[in-house]
């Protein structure tokens, strides 16, 4: 569902989190290696969460995760950490390096990542954990984590779930504001998306189930592409699959349709920690810090000044957190 390309990181100077990108092999070789709950054990943590003073923060490598890691890392910085930002683009690779401890702690989506869990944990034919309930989601998603040496936090206010638009005019023209209008217009959809949203069943299947919208197509532009966008724009095709934290949208002259039966899932921003490193008090209340003010407004508008005004991560990451008063503003 993350549809921003990796971004490059910055080293920062010693005085924040620094910036380290390993070589995808090499760390998958470190990650097999390093020492994490056994299989045999797995399912019964008796050691109490862990506190170590020098942690590394994951990032999946595209914006918004690279954003929340650094204000992880700043956050944890503040409260006495020291912290190393780590970008790793590929889930199969950072999420066991958390759990053997070469990462500490990555921003994760709760739906997404309960679904992870469970077809690795049962096989890849596994029913989905998550669901539209952010209740039940968590109540999935933590026994499959804790299993594998993982603590998932308390997830914030902020949500980047899928999410579908169109143009603004299309919008008016025919009185559109839910996808349920959409579907009680019986006009017909050509739908930019990925190539998987024909099978998947929170993309087309769900919208001709749950909202009865006529899909006559996938055009295989990807989620949230500039390409995707301009196509229904263009009139080319009827609407975009994208994301709730999209803030490129008012420039292509997109509006999104409210999701109002529910069809995607609850994927709140939630920390994951590798409970025995990372699982302490002091951790947690740093990390909780971020839940009481972050939005999925404000997530959006952080990721358009990165993606749409160049700000580098770093900076856009520091004065979000200064604005908000998590973090005393840099006088130098």
């Amino acid at each position: 569902m993350r549809p921003p390309p990796p971004t490059r990181a910055r080293p920062r100077t010693a005085a924040g989190p620094r910036t380290a990108l390993v070589p995808v092999a090499a760390l998958l070789l470190s990650a097999g290696c390093a020492t994490g709950p056994s299989l045999e054990n797995r399912g019964e943590v008796t050691a109490p969460p862990g506190d170590s003073r020098q942690l590394t923060i994951g990032s999946a490598g595209f914006t918004e995760s690279d954003l929340l890691a650094r204000m992880y890392a700043l956050l944890l910085d503040r409260a006495g950490y020291r912290t190393t930002v780590l970008s790793v683009t590929n889930r199969e690779i950072y999420e066991p390096a958390l759990e053997s401890g070469q990462i500490d702690v990555v921003p994760e989506y709760a739906a997404t990542f309960a679904d992870w869990l469970a077809a690795r944990t049962r096989g890849p034919g596994a029913a989905p954990a998550g669901s539209p309930d952010l209740r039940a989601t968590m109540a999935a998603l933590r026994p499959l984590a804790a299993a594998r040496g993982l603590a998932v936090l308390d997830p914030g206010r902020a949500v980047d779930r899928n999410a579908f638009a169109v143009a603004a005019s299309y919008a008016r023209e025919h009185r559109l504001r839910t996808l349920s209008d959409l579907g009680a217009s019986g006009l017909p959809v050509r739908l930019a998306a990925g190539d998987e949203c024909v099978k998947r069943p929170y993309c087309a299947p769900g919208l001709r189930r749950t909202y009865g919208i006529d899909i006559t197509g996938i055009d295989p532009k990807g989620v949230g592409t500039t390409p995707a966008k301009q196509a229904v724009r263009g009139g080319q095709d009827q609407m975009v699959l994208t994301t709730t934290t999209d803030a490129t949208l008012d420039r292509f002259g997109l509006v999104l349709l409210a999701d109002d039966k529910h069809l995607q899932n609850a994927d709140h921003i939630v920390p994951v920690v590798n409970r025995a490193r990372a699982g302490g008090a002091g951790i947690v209340r740093a990390l909780d810090r971020l839940n009481t003010v972050l939005t999925t407004g404000d997530l959006a508008s952080l990721n358009q000044r990165v993606d749409s005004w160049r700000r580098l991560p770093d900076d856009v990451a520091r004065t979000y957190l200064e604005e908000k008063g998590l973090i005393p503003a840099d006088r130098s």
